[in-house]
């Protein structure tokens, strides 16, 4: 095995990140002293690609899943200078029933359709998990995995990596300090948008390296076709979650904390524009704009939520030029004393104008700082620390919430919902509440 110190380990990293890499967990790679927990990573494409060789080198990788035989031969390559022999498999739950045992840790990277089906496995065998953004996909299957992990008393994390970091806490301590007073109003970029109209592409014959039959899952069969695997998954409404679901996690995360968002227990949803949208595909351009009452001393509140830039008002875009936001993106909060800012994956936090930013007494640091995702997952483990992003009360809540937003979107432009967060239903509109869950193929059942 070749040589692989701490520093360098680092210094990769910082070059991942520099690269443009910041959507990905980050994890200290000092570990040799400590125990070195058995890890099954599954999904080893995409944004779980780096996940395979980070384990190599800083815990004991135990399985790698994929449907995909060449993703499987580039993550082996990748841990070849490593000690690693991992166990391979196409199907997670043949994985967990055979290697349960000698795990500790599952990571979860695979498509939106498969987190719900591998993660409630991978608790139900007692076993910690993290699992990628969105936490599932559907809202019932969000509070089934909160409720498992509860019941299974596991640790858990979600990657939505900016809610671990420096600017989601001081949004957060800013706003409860009172630095721009009672907020009423949101103005949230997610930054992402996918979608379309029509149906499916014509059938095409399966690759030989791909396992279709396990990529489709939970899902309902169907056959190969453009536009699937690898990427571009994420626009169908059988296996993504739309732009909603991608980068909503990240970009409306710190609205939820800030504002106390989980704290309500019903609030209103409205879809006031969208283009296209199918039975097979999500709409694009969702824009959505929330209701919420009071939440302990915080007043009521609107939030609204833009997937593309685009689709602002002209009265926001004046806003945001007066204020001189840092980014054409990142969300505006609106107090009765001013204005915040807080860009993508809540990076660069300040009052503004940035004046005001510099004459306000920073607020003391009363969050925990844990750093990132991965980091605080295992040191959990470790160390026995409460987590700061759990399925239970956490990353589950903030996924139910931006799933609200598709029903809205499946609703129709205009019609505002009512929603019951505990009955975990549209009270004033059930036509809609068939989307809150989905069936299953039998074998894949959450």
């Amino acid at each position: 095995m070749r040589s692989y110190t701490r520093r360098k380990f680092l210094k990769q990293v910082s070059l991942a990140v520099g690269a443009g890499l910041t959507r990905l967990p980050l994890l200290h790679a000092a570990r040799s002293a400590r125990r070195r927990l058995g890890v099954a990573v599954i999904g080893c494409g995409g944004v779980g690609k780096r996940l395979p060789l980070w384990m190599a080198r800083s815990q004991r990788l135990v399985a790698m899943v994929d449907i995909d035989d060449k993703t499987i031969a580039t993550a082996l390559e990748n841990i070849k200078d490593t000690d690693a022999k991992p166990k391979i498999y196409h199907d997670y739950r043949r994985m967990l029933d055979e290697c349960h045992k000698d795990l500790s840790v599952v990571l979860i990277a695979a498509p939106d359709h498969h987190h719900a089906p591998a993660a409630k496995r991978a608790m139900e065998r007692g076993l910690h998990t993290f699992c990628q953004k969105p936490l599932a996909h559907n809202i019932r299957e969000c509070r089934i995995l909160g409720e498992v992990a509860k019941k299974n008393k596991v640790f858990t994390a979600m990657g939505n990596q900016g809610h671990y970091g420096e600017g989601h806490h001081r949004l957060c301590e800013y706003i409860w300090a009172g630095a721009i007073g009672n907020v009423t109003e949101a103005h949230c970029i997610v930054d992402d948008s996918f979608g379309g109209t029509g149906g499916r592409p014509p059938s095409k014959p399966i690759p030989a390296h791909v396992h279709w039959n396990k990529w489709i899952g939970p899902a309902p069969y169907r056959d190969y076709h453009d536009g699937l695997h690898p990427e571009k998954w994420r626009k169908w409404r059988q296996f993504g979650t739309g732009g909603l679901g991608d980068m909503g996690c990240h970009n409306l995360d710190g609205a939820f904390d800030a504002l106390r968002l989980g704290q309500a227990g019903r609030y209103t949803v409205e879809c006031i524009h969208l283009k296209g949208g199918s039975h097979e595909m999500y709409p694009l351009n969702i824009v959505l704009r929330w209701e919420f009452p009071e939440r302990g001393d915080m007043p009521p509140v609107r939030i609204y939520a833009y997937e593309k830039t685009e689709d602002m008002p002209e009265s926001l875009r004046k806003l945001r030029r007066e204020l001189q936001t840092p980014s054409r993106v990142g969300s505006i909060f609106i107090g009765d004393k001013g204005y915040m800012y807080s860009g993508s994956f809540c990076h660069d936090t300040r009052i503004l104008p940035i004046k005001k930013h510099r004459q306000y007494p920073p607020p003391l640091k009363t969050l925990p700082r844990t750093g990132g995702a991965l980091d605080e997952i295992f040191d959990a483990i470790e160390k026995g620390r409460s987590l700061t992003n759990d399925f239970t009360t956490t990353s589950g809540r903030l996924t139910e919430w931006i799933f609200t937003g598709h029903l809205a979107a499946f609703a129709g432009v205009g019609k505002q919902l009512e929603w019951d967060v505990e009955k975990m239903e549209c009270t004033n509109y059930p036509q809609v509440n068939r989307y809150i869950g989905r069936t299953y193929r039998k074998g894949w059942e959450v």
